[in-house]
């Protein structure tokens, strides 16, 4: 066992937070479907995810975190995967935005444009963009944090 297993480093705190918040958005109707298990696989492996906190999120997401990211990027980025797992069954329904509401304000969005950056994440997704797209249009959205 290496010290980094004993104790984990912040961002991996953060990568495990924002874990959690996938799964809530994935559990929303109590049941992970085959698109959005293979969805919580590839960001697990993207997230340095272990297998045993990878079934230990899937039981209960609720018991860790938001642990929002300094970086604005790392923002950004935490609310592109949250608005693609919504979308993965193609139905954002007002439960999900709900929870999407909250989530950006814990990653740090101001609450004076929280439901505003989540829309323009959800009508953006209507179109299937790109990383690099998606950041661009939240920050016309979000002037706070510019």
């Amino acid at each position: 066992m290496t010290i980094s297993d004993l104790y984990p480093t912040g961002l991996h705190e953060e990568n495990i937070g924002h874990f959690a918040n996938i799964v809530r958005l994935a559990l929303l109707d109590n049941t992970i479907d085959e698109d959005e298990y293979q969805l919580l696989k590839r960001l697990a492996k993207r997230l340095d995810i272990s297998k045993s906190e990878f079934r230990k999120i899937l039981k209960d997401p609720t018991t860790y975190p938001v642990n929002p990211p300094v970086s604005y990027e790392d923002r950004l980025e935490r609310l592109y995967d949250l608005t693609k797992m919504m979308f993965i069954d193609k139905n954002p329904t007002i439960d999900k935005t709900s929870i999407m509401d909250r989530i950006a304000v814990g990653l740090g969005f101001p609450i004076e444009t929280a439901r505003e950056v989540v829309k323009a994440a959800i009508d953006f997704f209507l179109i299937e963009p790109d990383m690099d797209d998606f950041k661009k249009t939240i920050k016309k959205v979000d002037k706070i944090n510019q």
